[in-house]
């Protein structure tokens, strides 16, 4: 038997023994939960953390007004920095952090493809993924700003005293539906013009025409959407750290001031 003969027949028995797991339609579902794991039960109530109170107490020494309006600057700066910086070039492609990867339903076939010498067609399937994530992000600016906006004092308290990725927890829980339906269509549009259906049809070989592979499974339009907003939270997570171990990276005179007074 010929070697590529050999070689096609084998992937053609990934691609059977693997057909299950091509099927993406689930694949939402399954990051969501991921994402969103159950808390474990609390075994007892504790009191406040000492810095919680510590943060409270500073927070006494600055009016509602100064409270908020440092919060907005500090959040308008780290939503800015961060959709500027996925939105360029290789804003997600060459940042490992945020990396959009194959679905792990396809990771196994990626893996015999460059056994055989065909990873250029992963290659080109996961710059697409993260070009399409790329040309989508700059549409999360105006979600995240008009939620800094909204904000109320309530917000600003529970934030400036909470966790260090609190205020990434309020724009995720303000903003996430909402991005998903700006996200998407730009997600679409990107794939037709970089022709991610053709390059999916190139990576899984010849298996669609086979019937071994359904493209109407292949819900890469959800997945690359749901990765591109985990990447986007990730990075805003980062810059909130940094603005509240460091306040002198904030942009704001009142940013500074306040988040200085808070820092423990």
């Amino acid at each position: 038997m010929r070697t590529h003969q050999k070689i096609s027949i084998a992937s053609l028995v990934l691609l059977a023994a693997s057909a299950q797991a091509f099927d993406l339609g689930n694949l939402k579902d399954q990051l969501g939960k991921a994402v969103q794991a159950p808390a474990q039960p609390a075994t007892a109530v504790s009191p406040p953390p000492a810095t919680t109170n510590k943060a409270a107490s500073a927070l006494s020494g600055f009016s509602n007004k100064d409270q908020v309006g440092s919060l907005k600057q500090a959040l308008t700066q780290g939503a800015e920095t961060a959709v500027a910086n996925l939105a360029r070039e290789n804003g997600y492609l060459g940042n490992d952090k945020v990396r959009i990867p194959l679905p792990e339903s396809l990771q196994k076939a990626e893996g015999l493809m460059r056994q055989f010498g065909m990873g250029k067609y992963a290659d080109e399937l996961i710059t697409s993924m993260n070009r399409a994530a790329e040309a989508a992000v700059p549409e999360a600016k105006t979600l995240l700003l008009g939620a800094v906006k909204k904000m109320t004092v309530q917000d600003a308290k529970a934030i400036l005293t909470g966790s260090d990725d609190a205020a990434t927890q309020y724009f995720r829980k303000n903003t996430e539906t909402a991005l998903a339906g700006k996200f998407k269509p730009i997600v679409n549009k990107s794939m037709q013009k970089v022709k991610l259906a053709e390059k999916y049809d190139q990576f899984a070989g010849r298996g669609a025409q086979y019937g071994l592979v359904d493209q109407q499974d292949a819900r890469l339009d959800d997945y690359i959407t749901r990765r591109a907003m985990d990447g986007l939270f990730l990075m805003m997570a980062e810059q909130e750290k940094a603005i509240r171990a460091n306040p002198l990276e904030a942009t704001g005179s009142l940013a500074k001031k306040v988040f200085s007074a808070i820092r423990f």
